[in-house]
């Protein structure tokens, strides 16, 4: 089922309030999809999902070659799912390293995931532009 990304349901958007393990998958080099277990934010009044991340992963490694070779954002989805409930959102990636979007990608963490992360001097955020989202919630 396909979601408005600007404008999701209710049910949705509560969905993705709820704590929940994601995953984030990104292209390898040769292509291939790298997928791992992340925490994500949705902020749909912003169309963007964001994931807090080290700069030295392989994630953030994957979206900077994307964005090198592309001339722009890596093709990414984040995806959670509960039971019969799951939902997705794609769009373009971009690693931001200021100082402002590391600290409110984290703050959204805090507030979704109940717990602050330990300072990390080596954090980078994974922006998500959003254009398409899907689901069932």
């Amino acid at each position: 089922m396909s979601h408005d990304v600007l404008n999701p349901t209710p049910e949705y958007l509560a969905f993705w309030r709820e704590r929940h393990v994601c995953t984030l998958t990104t292209p390898r080099p040769d292509g291939t999809p790298h997928v791992v277990p992340v925490g994500v934010t949705y902020d749909p009044e912003a169309g963007l999902a964001r994931v807090i991340s080290n700069k030295h992963s392989k994630k953030v490694r994957n979206v900077l070659a994307a964005q090198d070779a592309q001339g722009g954002g890596a093709r990414v989805a984040v995806c959670q799912m509960e039971g019969r409930r799951w939902a997705t959102l794609e769009g373009r990636a971009v690693i931001r390293t200021d100082e402002a979007s590391v600290a409110d990608a984290v703050a959204r963490y805090a507030e979704r995931y109940g717990r602050t992360p330990s300072p990390n001097p080596d954090r980078v955020v994974v922006e998500i532009t959003l254009d398409r989202a899907m689901g069932r919630a």
